[in-house]
């Protein structure tokens, strides 16, 4: 099966295109997939997806954090969203034949370069932390001008740059949480007609630490001069939690409380089981499931087909190996490696 590892990293510049533009041509640059770049203008904050083999994501997630730190001037940023850093956030998530644990080596590979390479303090979250389970909300607890002058206590970061000469983050790129996870859906509820005590008493009741939902964390905000109110969320897991079960209960209490939704917008890519679910719930749908999802079962069709193809191709080729051109025996077993996480023997004599 071909390793697929996904980027989500997110930037502290949602007002300058240009800067989105280059950022996106550095990963395609480096062989990365992006299949995925946002910008908010009131956040201030922009998020790319980007995929492709573990030493591309890599690869990739370096070279977009050196651009950004040339970009990026915290010390002039302002925005309504949490931030420490010029490249704020980077995760990891495993989607195609990779472990958690795989994911983890490779975030802890990109930290170690981002200190000694970029030249950022590095703090470590979720998966990648020691011990896992290190939440973001208490790494950016105060923003960047919290860490300007020096670390506060228990917070300084996992990796300083050799030879770090500041109190403090760096003194315009602030500093880098990089971490592995599973699937996450960060979206954005605006709605209308509620008051601000009201918005802010809906965000927390829906959070885990507030009793809400598990893996939930929840923002409300007041953005723009036109005084757009909006639930910002992250939802973690969406693979074994269900996110539509979080909407209706938004949408039960805006109704409740005397407003209304007005849309909904989801950050990146859209899961498949938000829009299923959703869909089944307003159609009534009889018998809703992954399984009854053409475009999925499509999908392990021609994946099932590949793998007897590639299967077929090292039976055949293994009985001639000391015959074939050495490129030919590479490049058979690039392709079987990839299309596989079974270990396959060499093919060269």
């Amino acid at each position: 099966m071909i390793p697929v590892l996904e980027a989500v990293p997110n930037f502290s510049a949602g007002r300058d295109r240009p800067l989105l533009d280059r950022l996106i041509r550095a990963a395609e640059d480096r062989g990365a997939d992006v299949l995925d770049a946002s910008a908010d203008a009131d956040h201030n904050r922009a998020v790319i997806t980007f995929v492709g083999p573990p030493d591309v994501v890599e690869e990739s997630a370096v070279a977009l954090a050196e651009l950004a730190v040339e970009a990026i001037d915290l010390r002039e940023h302002r925005g309504v969203h949490p931030r420490i850093g010029a490249l704020d956030v980077l995760p990891l998530v495993p989607l195609v034949g990779l472990t958690m644990d795989e994911a983890r080596a490779s975030a802890r590979r990109v930290g170690e370069r981002l200190a000694a390479e970029v030249g950022l303090p590095v703090y470590f979250y979720g998966e990648s932390s020691e011990p896992p389970g290190r939440r973001l909300a208490e790494l950016r607890r105060g923003g960047f001008e919290s860490l300007a002058r020096g670390f506060p206590e228990g917070r300084r970061p996992d990796l300083l740059p050799q030879g770090w000469s500041h109190a403090g983050a760096h003194p315009s790129a602030g500093a880098v949480c990089v971490g592995a996870r599973p699937l996450l859906l960060a979206w954005n509820v605006e709605v209308e007609g509620l008051s601000r005590d009201a918005l802010e008493e809906l965000a927390r009741s829906l959070r885990e630490k507030s009793g809400g939902f598990p893996g939930l964390r929840a923002l409300g905000f007041v953005r723009g001069p036109q005084a757009l109110m909006q639930i910002s969320m992250n939802f973690e897991d969406v693979a074994r939690r269900s996110p539509f079960e979080v909407f209706e209960a938004v949408e039960t209490r805006v109704v409740e409380w005397g407003g209304r939704i007005v849309e909904t917008e989801v950050v990146g890519l859209i899961p498949d089981r938000l829009l299923l679910e959703a869909g089944a719930d307003r159609l009534t749908l009889r018998g809703p499931g992954m399984d009854r999802v053409l475009e999925h079962r499509l999908l392990n069709h021609v994946t099932d087909r590949v793998a007897r193809e590639v299967d077929l191709l090292e039976r055949s080729v293994l009985p001639h190996r000391s015959v074939l051109p050495a490129e030919v025996s590479d490049a058979v077993n690039r392709l079987v490696r990839a299309l596989s996480n079974r270990r396959f023997r060499d093919l060269e004599p």
